[in-house]
């Protein structure tokens, strides 16, 4: 009984050692999410350009889109727009933005100064939809099929890797299953 508990400081040691080793080869941008294979959630929010326009999960039905969290205060959403601007340039896929916990002066400004990727761009200065959607910062990146389910949350900047690698084959097979029905 005495050796057993001297061993099991070395014991603990070992199996918190044992977790610890386990978490270096996950996926920081790998987020779980519970709404993957759901509906969006519904919501009633206006358009980043025009506080009288309100849009809902309706509104981001048809083809294969991306659901686009940014704001102004996020450094990384600065460096992925270019990248967005040319997705957008593609009829692949309706690129939605969702301007996260901002203000819609300084977003509108900084969609002018750098171009705008957006269908339209919710407006969610209190962080509803994002919360529903379980944000946890921007940017954060949803691809919804054409029936309003999400398939895929990323968390991160997209970029030319990261669209090859992440995004290009799961469009690939939503494009193919609507293909087949």
């Amino acid at each position: 009984m005495n050796k057993l508990i001297r061993l099991l400081p070395l014991i603990v040691c070992l199996a918190l050692g044992g977790v610890l080793y386990q978490g270096l080869f996950l996926n920081p941008q790998e987020l779980p999410s519970a709404l993957v294979g759901k509906k969006l959630p519904d919501f009633e929010l206006s358009t980043l350009k025009n506080a009288g326009e309100t849009v809902n999960a309706g509104d981001l039905k048809g083809k294969v889109k991306l659901l686009n969290v940014w704001a102004t205060w996020c450094p990384s959403c600065r460096y992925e727009h270019p990248y967005l601007l040319e997705i957008a340039k593609s009829d692949r896929v309706a690129v939605f933005g969702l301007n996260y916990k901002d203000e819609r002066g300084p977003a509108n400004q900084w969609l002018q100064q750098l171009g705008d990727p957006y269908v339209f761009s919710i407006f969610d200065q209190q962080g509803t939809l994002g919360l529903d959607l379980g944000v946890y910062g921007a940017p954060e990146t949803f691809v919804i099929d054409g029936d309003g389910v999400i398939r895929k949350r990323f968390a991160g900047v997209i970029d030319a890797r990261v669209w090859q690698s992440e995004f290009l084959p799961l469009i690939e097979q939503i494009e193919a299953e609507q293909q087949g029905s």
